[in-house]
Protein backbone atom coordinates (compact mmCIF):
# COMPACT_ATOMS: atom_id res chain seq x y z
CA UNK A 1 0.00 0.00 0.00
CA UNK A 2 1.20 4.16 -0.21
CA UNK A 3 2.57 5.51 2.65
CA UNK A 4 2.00 8.99 2.68
CA UNK A 5 5.16 10.76 4.56
CA UNK A 6 4.07 14.44 4.29
CA UNK A 7 1.73 16.70 1.57
CA UNK A 8 1.57 20.45 1.79
CA UNK A 9 -1.66 21.83 -0.25
CA UNK A 10 -3.17 18.92 -1.70
CA UNK A 11 0.86 18.30 -3.18
CA UNK A 12 3.12 16.01 -2.75
CA UNK A 13 5.96 17.68 -1.00
CA UNK A 14 9.40 16.98 -1.56
CA UNK A 15 9.57 13.90 0.72
CA UNK A 16 6.99 12.58 -1.47
CA UNK A 17 5.79 9.09 -0.25
CA UNK A 18 6.69 5.52 -0.29
CA UNK A 19 5.09 2.80 -1.92
CA UNK A 20 4.94 -0.29 0.43
CA UNK A 21 4.83 -3.75 -0.97
CA UNK A 22 4.75 -7.27 0.00
CA UNK A 23 8.38 -7.47 -1.55
CA UNK A 24 10.30 -4.07 -0.44
CA UNK A 25 9.03 -0.42 -0.55
CA UNK A 26 9.70 2.05 -2.95
CA UNK A 27 10.42 5.11 -1.53
CA UNK A 28 10.00 8.64 -3.41
CA UNK A 29 11.61 10.49 -0.85
CA UNK A 30 14.41 11.94 -2.39
CA UNK A 31 13.56 9.81 -5.96
CA UNK A 32 11.62 9.50 -8.79
CA UNK A 33 11.03 5.28 -9.13
CA UNK A 34 11.31 3.47 -12.32
CA UNK A 35 8.79 0.99 -13.94
CA UNK A 36 10.63 -1.59 -16.15
CA UNK A 37 8.15 -2.63 -19.05
CA UNK A 38 7.82 -6.26 -19.98
CA UNK A 39 5.02 -6.75 -22.31
CA UNK A 40 4.60 -10.71 -22.87
CA UNK A 41 3.04 -10.11 -26.04
CA UNK A 42 3.12 -10.61 -30.18
CA UNK A 43 1.76 -7.62 -31.04
CA UNK A 44 2.98 -5.03 -28.56
CA UNK A 45 3.78 -1.09 -30.95
CA UNK A 46 7.55 -1.44 -29.64
CA UNK A 47 8.55 -4.81 -28.29
CA UNK A 48 5.85 -6.99 -29.15
CA UNK A 49 6.92 -10.74 -29.85
CA UNK A 50 10.98 -10.52 -28.17
CA UNK A 51 9.66 -11.53 -24.94
CA UNK A 52 6.49 -13.90 -25.31
CA UNK A 53 8.51 -17.14 -24.67
CA UNK A 54 8.88 -17.41 -20.96
CA UNK A 55 12.29 -17.65 -20.60
CA UNK A 56 13.54 -14.62 -23.22
CA UNK A 57 10.89 -12.23 -20.82
CA UNK A 58 12.30 -13.85 -17.66
CA UNK A 59 15.90 -12.76 -18.60
CA UNK A 60 14.27 -9.38 -19.34
CA UNK A 61 13.14 -9.04 -16.09
CA UNK A 62 16.23 -9.94 -14.46
CA UNK A 63 18.00 -8.02 -16.73
CA UNK A 64 15.33 -4.51 -16.10
CA UNK A 65 16.13 -5.10 -12.08
CA UNK A 66 19.67 -4.96 -12.74
CA UNK A 67 19.65 -1.76 -14.61
CA UNK A 68 17.79 0.21 -11.60
CA UNK A 69 13.89 -0.73 -12.43
CA UNK A 70 12.22 -0.48 -8.88
CA UNK A 71 9.05 -2.12 -10.11
CA UNK A 72 8.55 -4.96 -13.04
CA UNK A 73 5.77 -4.26 -14.64
CA UNK A 74 4.07 -7.59 -16.63
CA UNK A 75 1.55 -7.59 -19.21
CA UNK A 76 -0.11 -10.44 -20.97
CA UNK A 77 -2.44 -7.90 -23.60
CA UNK A 78 -1.16 -5.22 -26.24
CA UNK A 79 -2.86 -2.01 -25.60
CA UNK A 80 -1.18 -0.32 -28.68
CA UNK A 81 -4.26 1.87 -30.60
CA UNK A 82 -6.41 -0.83 -32.34
CA UNK A 83 -5.24 -3.79 -30.70
CA UNK A 84 -7.46 -7.12 -30.53
CA UNK A 85 -8.49 -7.72 -27.07
CA UNK A 86 -7.66 -11.53 -25.45
CA UNK A 87 -9.55 -13.62 -23.50
CA UNK A 88 -8.32 -13.85 -19.96
CA UNK A 89 -7.05 -17.74 -20.35
CA UNK A 90 -4.79 -16.85 -23.12
CA UNK A 91 -3.52 -13.92 -21.01
CA UNK A 92 -2.93 -15.95 -17.77
CA UNK A 93 -1.16 -18.24 -19.86
CA UNK A 94 1.37 -15.65 -21.14
CA UNK A 95 1.36 -13.71 -17.69
CA UNK A 96 1.98 -16.46 -14.82
CA UNK A 97 4.87 -18.52 -15.80
CA UNK A 98 6.95 -15.56 -15.96
CA UNK A 99 5.47 -13.97 -12.66
CA UNK A 100 6.61 -17.15 -11.37
CA UNK A 101 9.91 -17.29 -12.95
CA UNK A 102 10.54 -13.60 -11.87
CA UNK A 103 8.93 -14.14 -8.40
CA UNK A 104 11.84 -17.15 -7.73
CA UNK A 105 14.65 -15.24 -9.47
CA UNK A 106 13.88 -11.40 -7.82
CA UNK A 107 12.83 -9.82 -4.89
CA UNK A 108 11.83 -6.50 -6.76
CA UNK A 109 8.16 -6.31 -6.98
CA UNK A 110 6.38 -6.71 -9.35
CA UNK A 111 3.07 -5.60 -11.07
CA UNK A 112 0.77 -6.84 -13.96
CA UNK A 113 -0.83 -4.62 -16.84
CA UNK A 114 -4.44 -5.69 -17.18
CA UNK A 115 -8.03 -4.64 -16.57
CA UNK A 116 -9.51 -8.00 -16.22
CA UNK A 117 -10.32 -8.79 -12.57
CA UNK A 118 -9.64 -12.83 -12.94
CA UNK A 119 -6.11 -12.17 -14.28
CA UNK A 120 -5.34 -9.67 -11.70
CA UNK A 121 -6.67 -12.18 -9.06
CA UNK A 122 -3.96 -14.88 -10.09
CA UNK A 123 -1.43 -12.37 -10.32
CA UNK A 124 -1.75 -11.54 -7.08
CA UNK A 125 -1.69 -14.90 -5.63
CA UNK A 126 0.96 -16.04 -7.98
CA UNK A 127 3.11 -12.57 -5.82
CA UNK A 128 2.00 -9.51 -8.19
CA UNK A 129 2.22 -6.73 -5.47
CA UNK A 130 0.55 -3.90 -7.88
CA UNK A 131 -2.51 -3.55 -10.12
CA UNK A 132 -2.07 -1.22 -13.07
CA UNK A 133 -5.32 -1.06 -14.58
CA UNK A 134 -5.31 1.27 -18.44
CA UNK A 135 -9.31 1.55 -17.29
CA UNK A 136 -9.23 2.88 -14.34
CA UNK A 137 -10.89 -0.41 -12.86
CA UNK A 138 -14.12 0.51 -15.25
CA UNK A 139 -13.84 -2.48 -17.66
CA UNK A 140 -14.66 -5.11 -15.11
CA UNK A 141 -16.83 -5.05 -12.20
CA UNK A 142 -15.15 -7.21 -10.28
CA UNK A 143 -11.55 -5.62 -10.52
CA UNK A 144 -12.76 -2.91 -7.34
CA UNK A 145 -13.59 -6.03 -5.11
CA UNK A 146 -9.81 -8.00 -6.34
CA UNK A 147 -8.03 -4.43 -5.12
CA UNK A 148 -9.74 -3.92 -1.99
CA UNK A 149 -9.89 -7.30 -0.73
CA UNK A 150 -6.44 -7.83 -1.72
CA UNK A 151 -4.88 -4.46 -0.43
CA UNK A 152 -2.43 -4.09 -3.08
CA UNK A 153 -1.75 -0.72 -4.55
CA UNK A 154 -3.62 0.12 -8.14
CA UNK A 155 -3.06 2.53 -10.85
CA UNK A 156 -5.72 4.08 -12.32
CA UNK A 157 -5.00 5.31 -15.76
CA UNK A 158 -7.36 7.41 -17.81
CA UNK A 159 -7.88 6.05 -21.45
CA UNK A 160 -10.39 7.47 -23.48
CA UNK A 161 -12.38 5.01 -25.69
CA UNK A 162 -10.58 1.72 -25.56
CA UNK A 163 -7.59 0.45 -27.08
CA UNK A 164 -9.46 -0.62 -30.34
CA UNK A 165 -10.93 3.22 -30.54
CA UNK A 166 -8.77 5.17 -28.80
CA UNK A 167 -7.37 6.86 -31.48
CA UNK A 168 -10.16 7.52 -33.31
CA UNK A 169 -10.26 11.46 -33.35
CA UNK A 170 -9.81 12.13 -29.42
CA UNK A 171 -11.42 15.53 -28.82
CA UNK A 172 -10.95 17.35 -25.23
CA UNK A 173 -12.57 21.06 -24.90
CA UNK A 174 -9.26 21.16 -21.95
CA UNK A 175 -7.41 18.10 -21.64
CA UNK A 176 -6.00 18.41 -18.54
CA UNK A 177 -8.64 19.66 -16.61
CA UNK A 178 -10.56 16.91 -17.99
CA UNK A 179 -8.29 14.13 -16.98
CA UNK A 180 -7.90 15.52 -13.16
CA UNK A 181 -11.65 15.24 -13.42
CA UNK A 182 -12.08 11.85 -14.93
CA UNK A 183 -9.01 10.56 -11.71
CA UNK A 184 -11.13 12.56 -9.43
CA UNK A 185 -14.36 10.24 -10.20
CA UNK A 186 -12.23 7.38 -10.12
CA UNK A 187 -10.76 8.52 -6.72
CA UNK A 188 -14.46 8.61 -5.35
CA UNK A 189 -15.18 5.40 -6.68
CA UNK A 190 -12.80 3.53 -5.29
CA UNK A 191 -12.40 5.07 -2.20
CA UNK A 192 -16.71 4.39 -1.95
CA UNK A 193 -15.91 0.92 -2.91
CA UNK A 194 -13.75 0.11 -0.17
CA UNK A 195 -10.02 0.69 -1.75
CA UNK A 196 -7.91 2.36 0.90
CA UNK A 197 -6.82 5.69 -0.18
CA UNK A 198 -2.93 4.49 0.74
CA UNK A 199 -3.40 2.05 -2.30
CA UNK A 200 -3.97 4.88 -4.99
CA UNK A 201 -1.85 6.07 -7.61
CA UNK A 202 -2.91 7.72 -10.93
CA UNK A 203 -1.55 8.12 -14.60
CA UNK A 204 -2.76 10.70 -17.08
CA UNK A 205 -2.48 8.05 -20.04
CA UNK A 206 0.02 9.67 -22.48
CA UNK A 207 -0.67 7.98 -25.50
CA UNK A 208 -3.97 6.73 -24.63
CA UNK A 209 -6.94 8.54 -26.66
CA UNK A 210 -4.79 11.67 -27.11
CA UNK A 211 -3.22 13.37 -29.85
CA UNK A 212 0.01 14.78 -29.96
CA UNK A 213 -0.99 18.11 -28.78
CA UNK A 214 -2.99 16.37 -25.87
CA UNK A 215 0.20 14.53 -24.45
CA UNK A 216 2.34 17.59 -24.29
CA UNK A 217 -1.09 19.81 -22.44
CA UNK A 218 -0.63 16.89 -19.88
CA UNK A 219 2.97 16.91 -19.92
CA UNK A 220 3.11 20.35 -19.20
CA UNK A 221 -0.03 20.36 -16.90
CA UNK A 222 1.08 17.33 -14.19
CA UNK A 223 1.35 20.20 -11.45
CA UNK A 224 -2.40 20.33 -11.65
CA UNK A 225 -2.99 16.63 -11.33
CA UNK A 226 -0.94 17.15 -7.56
CA UNK A 227 -3.70 18.47 -6.32
CA UNK A 228 -5.22 14.93 -6.42
CA UNK A 229 -2.86 14.13 -3.69
CA UNK A 230 -2.10 10.50 -5.20
CA UNK A 231 1.28 9.34 -6.33
CA UNK A 232 2.11 10.18 -10.73
CA UNK A 233 2.92 7.52 -12.93
CA UNK A 234 3.75 8.84 -15.97
CA UNK A 235 4.50 6.65 -18.78
CA UNK A 236 5.95 8.46 -22.38
CA UNK A 237 7.92 5.93 -23.21
CA UNK A 238 8.58 5.14 -27.30
CA UNK A 239 5.27 6.74 -27.49
CA UNK A 240 3.57 7.87 -30.85
CA UNK A 241 3.56 11.26 -30.34
CA UNK A 242 7.79 11.21 -29.63
CA UNK A 243 8.03 9.90 -32.91
CA UNK A 244 5.65 12.49 -34.72
CA UNK A 245 7.64 15.22 -33.29
CA UNK A 246 11.30 13.15 -34.47
CA UNK A 247 9.99 11.63 -37.56
CA UNK A 248 11.21 8.26 -36.33
CA UNK A 249 10.00 4.89 -35.48
CA UNK A 250 9.65 2.67 -32.15
CA UNK A 251 12.96 1.73 -32.03
CA UNK A 252 14.58 5.11 -32.28
CA UNK A 253 13.11 7.12 -29.55
CA UNK A 254 15.11 6.70 -26.73
CA UNK A 255 16.65 10.01 -26.95
CA UNK A 256 12.45 11.58 -27.15
CA UNK A 257 11.62 9.09 -24.25
CA UNK A 258 14.52 9.99 -22.21
CA UNK A 259 13.59 13.76 -22.90
CA UNK A 260 10.00 13.24 -21.54
CA UNK A 261 10.53 11.69 -18.72
CA UNK A 262 13.04 13.75 -17.38
CA UNK A 263 10.12 16.84 -18.05
CA UNK A 264 7.42 14.82 -16.39
CA UNK A 265 9.57 14.44 -13.44
CA UNK A 266 10.60 17.86 -13.28
CA UNK A 267 6.94 18.54 -13.22
CA UNK A 268 6.02 16.35 -10.89
CA UNK A 269 5.43 12.61 -12.13
CA UNK A 270 6.77 10.25 -8.83
CA UNK A 271 6.79 6.91 -11.05
CA UNK A 272 8.50 6.92 -15.06
CA UNK A 273 7.23 3.52 -17.15
CA UNK A 274 9.58 3.24 -19.38
CA UNK A 275 11.57 0.26 -21.39
CA UNK A 276 14.88 1.92 -21.02
CA UNK A 277 15.92 1.44 -17.71
CA UNK A 278 19.68 1.76 -17.68
CA UNK A 279 19.41 4.88 -19.58
CA UNK A 280 16.24 6.38 -18.07
CA UNK A 281 18.33 5.61 -14.37
CA UNK A 282 21.30 8.28 -15.25
CA UNK A 283 19.00 10.97 -16.85
CA UNK A 284 16.20 10.89 -14.27
CA UNK A 285 19.39 11.17 -11.82
CA UNK A 286 20.28 14.63 -13.08
CA UNK A 287 16.53 15.23 -12.83
CA UNK A 288 16.58 14.03 -9.30
CA UNK A 289 19.41 16.23 -8.57
CA UNK A 290 17.41 19.58 -9.95
CA UNK A 291 14.22 18.71 -8.43
CA UNK A 292 15.20 17.36 -5.17
CA UNK A 293 18.60 18.95 -4.52
CA UNK A 294 20.52 15.80 -3.88
CA UNK A 295 22.52 13.29 -5.72
CA UNK A 296 22.03 9.59 -5.69
CA UNK A 297 24.90 7.25 -7.17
Amino acid sequence: MLRFFDSMQGKLSPKGSALITRHGDIDFERRTALVGVLNVTPDSFSDGGRYLDPENAIARGVKLAEEGADLIDIGGESSRPGARPVSAEEELERVVPVIRGLRRALSVPLSIDTYKARVARVAIEEGVDVVNDISAMRFDPEMVRVIAAAKVPVVLMHMQGTPRTMQERPYYRDVVEEVKGFLQKRIEFALESGVGPEQILVDPGIGFGKELEHNLALLRGLPALASLGRPILVGPSRKTFIGKILGVGPEERLEGSLAAAVAAVLAGANMIRIHDVREARRAIGIADALRYGSVHG
